[in-house]
């Protein structure tokens, strides 16, 4: 099966989590589904490209929560041989001075043009393995510093030792964030200078072949967000034949810091959004940040109410959704509105499938689904419960909440219980759910069936956020704090609003989200016959789905990071 993929050379594209398909629950959130769409544009657009990341047999975890809102976590063990094809071949690296065996499980994600493309997911459950080794490609984003260290040298390393060993030629390499970063030292070891050809004390290696092969795509706007490892723990982890004199001066004198070290082993660097760009030039002063928005696939995040919307009035959509910029003159209103009603219906289907609660068709549903950490503030609407119940009685809205909190943060473990709290003291005036278990599936449902779309972040710590672009290809505008992306997509009135300005709000201000909400958003949508509600959801779709999409995303990438 691998002949097809190996005839041409191809970028690689290093990602810790991707998702592939909702039953192959390899990804853990925006991170994951972002590798997901850059493969499937990659595909769409016929760029040659095969993916590296890992097996993660225990997904990341399924979540259900208790009649208190407790979060509860199980394994989500999926089976392997039932989506992928297990590859013969079988490298090592060492750790902790043991040999560990890695094998390859193949996925061919097929395009809804009929491309195809290779994605490697590395698995060190083998017989020749301890059992300890064998666990490590087990959880994703599981365990303490040790796992995560021993899982990003079998993804950067062992990841680029397996394309070689499985015969592909790699004419560029991409690091999705800086997990893979050690798959750079794996490049430096084969790319050397001849020892006649060194001054004394010169370093061996090939650094500027190698950073001319390289990519890196940052997504953490927070210092304290990036990897980092003390040089006890490597020294006792990492194959002691590196020269760690040279580590030193790549990724940090005081820890291992995988930024650092991708961005000292990249030619090109680029954040996820204009303001991300410009926070990580200052985070990283010295190295140029260019910024790549992201953006989502068109046919995956379309609902299929829309898609056909778009296939009659706009053919061609899909491999050119700038065509969507004429959405505005093109589709009539009906059609856009009963499109949107299919989507809502199937919201309001799942909703009562998950939790027994009937939404109301004619009442505008308010979404809202992020990670559950303290940043993305899901709490930050319900700061004064007496505020949304005076605006309730007049205009009555529904709010629909999801999201995961990492088993490791207890803050945002928090978070969901006071959002359960919430919806307990509003029982009676505003219906308020929170859906189990996050995932792709829901995502899509949720993102297509809502009103308006509601994002809360802390400025400026969301990179990019992408879930206010997934709505916008549905025709659903946002309502959203002035950070990441939506500085770009926010054309107020006419994609969405924005609550507050540029510098953000505090945590106790939410004058102006309540204000905007009253007097502006739901006075619009009850007013809806007049034309106006409809002319927001063309906007949404002209001149935010138009642009912020992964046919978009991945053509710069084409032209500016991997034809260096």
């Amino acid at each position: 099966m691998l002949e097809e993929f190996i005839h041409e050379s191809r970028v690689a594209y290093f990602s810790m989590e991707i998702a592939l398909r909702n039953e192959i629950p390899t990804y853990a959130g925006g991170l994951g589904v972002l590798a997901g769409d850059t493969l499937r544009s990659s595909t769409d657009l016929g760029l040659a490209m095969v993916a590296v990341s890992l097996i993660s047999r225990a997904g990341f975890f399924r979540q259900e929560i208790d009649g208190n809102g407790h979060q509860l976590e199980y394994e989500a063990n999926w089976e392997p041989q039932r989506w992928t094809q297990a590859l013969d071949a079988k490298i090592a690296v060492t750790i902790e001075g043991r040999t560990v065996w890695i094998c390859a499980w193949l996925y061919v994600h097929e395009g809804y043009m009929g491309g195809r493309q290779p994605v490697l997911l590395l698995d060190t459950d083998l017989a020749e393995n301890d059992a300890d080794d064998r666990k490590i490609t087990h959880y994703l984003y599981g365990g303490d510093n040790i796992y995560r260290l021993k899982q990003e040298i079998v993804l950067g390393m062992g990841g680029a030792r397996l394309l070689q060993a499985l015969g592909f030629t790699i004419r560029h390499y991409h690091m999705n964030e800086g997990h893979s970063a050690l798959l750079g030292l794996e490049l430096m070891r084969r790319y050397t200078y001849a020892p006649d050809d060194l001054r004394p004390g010169e370093s061996p290696y090939d650094l500027p072949r190698v950073r001319d092969m390289c990519s890196f795509t940052t997504h953490t706007p927070i210092e304290a967000g990036h990897d980092r490892f003390p040089y006890d723990l490597v020294y006792r982890l990492l194959d002691s034949s590196f020269d760690i004199a040279t580590l030193k001066r790549l990724a940090g004198e005081e820890s291992l810091n995988m930024t650092r070290l991708a961005l000292n082993l990249s030619e090109y660097v680029n954040g996820v959004a204009k303001k991300h760009a410009e926070v990580s030039n200052a985070m990283f002063p010295g190295y140029r940040v260019h910024a790549i928005t992201n953006g989502v696939h068109p046919f995956t995040w379309a609902s299929a109410g829309f898609r056909q919307l778009y296939d009659q009035y706009l053919p061609g959509w899909c491999h050119e959704p700038q065509l969507l910029i004429r959405a505005d003159c093109c589709i009539p209103d009906e059609a856009i509105w009963q499109a949107h009603q299919l989507a809502k219906k199937t919201l309001i289907d799942k909703v009562a499938e998950l939790t027994g609660v009937t939404l109301q068709a004619d009442i505008p549903i308010l979404g809202f689904a992020r990670r559950m950490t303290a940043y993305k503030r899901p709490d930050l609407m319900f700061s004064d419960l007496g505020r949304l119940q005076a605006i309730a009685r007049n205009q009555p809205f529904q709010i629909v909440l999801a999201g995961k909190a990492h088993p490791h943060d207890e803050m945002g473990r928090q978070l969901i219980e006071q959002l359960h709290a919430h919806a307990r003291a509003l029982a009676g005036s505003i219906t308020v759910v929170y859906l189990p278990d996050y995932d792709m599936a829901l995502a899509q449902i949720l993102t297509a069936g809502s009103d308006v779309w509601l994002n809360t972040p802390l400025p400026p710590m969301e990179a990019s956020g992408t879930s206010g672009m997934k709505a916008a290809f549905n025709g659903v505008p946002s309502f959203s704090v002035l950070d990441g992306w939506w500085i770009e997509g926010c054309i107020e009135g006419l994609t969405g609003w924005a609550i507050g300005d540029a510098t953000g709000m505090s945590n106790g201000d939410m004058h102006a989200f309540y204000d905007k909400l009253d007097d502006v958003v739901l006075p619009l949508y009850y007013a809806r016959r007049d034309g106006r509600w409809i002319k927001l959801m063309k906007g949404a779709i002209s001149k935010n789905a138009s642009y912020f999409n992964s046919h978009r995303m991945m053509r710069r990438y084409g032209t500016e990071a991997y034809s260096r």
